[in-house]
């Protein structure tokens, strides 16, 4: 439980919630969260224990750390344990995504039925430290990367930059869809496009002037920003969404393609394709990596899928 989920109006909802799990007739065990590597850890320790369900109960965030915890470091789930959650954070995306209610009681009633889905996980390699003197190499000159998990969407140039600063705090007055927008001119007047290398299905490839790419597997990637992708549960690709070449001309009709949700044509400003392995290497001037909303790292990455499924309780 992450009591400073929503700017800590999370816990204000932890007794409600208790109330409801108690009249479910639920046995259960909290605790609450002092940091999300901390959750990580819970979670972690859980799985060891071979709980029979792990409930995530917060934002996106502790989501994402939750499901850390499911996960070795070479791809395969640590136990038989299901993962729940209830939402009391500020953006849902993964709930959208994934059908998991926003309303507690209705959260809860899912956690009862135990209603299962078995979603894919994307796997990402990258490093912790920013590196410069592996601009333009792989991980193979990387010494100890880190590994993470995601099950929304990751993103390496603009995004990333995006993340931190609708993170700081404007979404808190702002509001989710319009703290967020605001953060994306901000970080589109600022922004520094370069060229960067990527491997795709291993195919070499040097893209100019790259603002972001997005890869993902869900339709929504942030707070309004959504995809209408081809992916279902049993696709193993990732869909790649690309954007080059941005400029104050050109972006309100970008724009209004991330955020209508409704297919396109490519073009040389923006495009969507699909992948089963990517990697990325490193990038002095833009070397940020994100995933699942939260800056995470440094390039260069990989990504690809994890070797086992997560078996996430959703509504029917």
């Amino acid at each position: 439980m992450n009591p400073k989920s929503q700017g800590g109006k999370s816990k204000k909802r932890f007794h409600h919630i208790w109330k409801l799990l108690d009249h479910g007739g639920i046995k259960y065990r909290y605790e609450t969260t002092q940091s999300l590597d901390h959750a990580r850890q819970l979670s972690q320790f859980a799985n060891k224990q071979s709980y029979d369900l792990i409930v995530a109960i917060g934002g996106d965030g502790t989501i994402n750390s939750v499901l850390n915890g499911f996960f070795d470091d070479k791809g395969n789930k640590i136990s038989d344990s299901r993962m729940g959650v209830i939402y009391t954070g500020t953006s849902p995306d993964f709930c959208k995504s994934y059908n998991i209610p926003l309303n507690l009681d209705e959260a809860v009633d899912t956690l009862i039925a135990q209603r299962y889905r078995k979603i894919k996980v994307g796997k990402v390699t990258f490093l912790k430290e920013n590196m410069k003197m592996l601009n333009n190499y792989g991980l193979e000159k990387a010494g100890a990367p880190t590994v993470g998990y995601f099950v929304c969407c990751a993103n390496i140039g603009l995004g990333a930059t995006l993340a931190r600063r609708a993170n700081s705090g404007i979404r808190k007055y702002a509001g989710d869809f319009l703290g967020t927008f605001l953060s994306l001119i901000s970080t589109v007047a600022s922004y520094r496009a370069n060229n960067f290398t990527i491997v795709k299905n291993e195919r070499k490839t040097i893209v100019e002037n790259l603002y972001n790419i997005s890869i993902g597997r869900t339709r929504h990637i942030a707070s309004g920003i959504k995809l209408n992708t081809r992916l279902d549960d049993d696709d193993d690709r990732f869909y790649c969404l690309t954007v080059t070449n941005l400029n104050w001309m050109n972006f309100p009709k970008s724009v209004k393609k991330v955020y209508s949700g409704k297919s396109f044509k490519n073009n040389h400003i923006i495009s969507l394709d699909y992948c089963n392995k990517l990697e990325i290497y490193g990038n002095f001037l833009n070397p940020e990596i994100e995933y699942d909303g939260d800056p995470a790292g440094y390039l260069p990455c990989r990504i690809e899928l994890a070797n086992d499924t997560l078996e996430l309780v959703v509504k029917k």
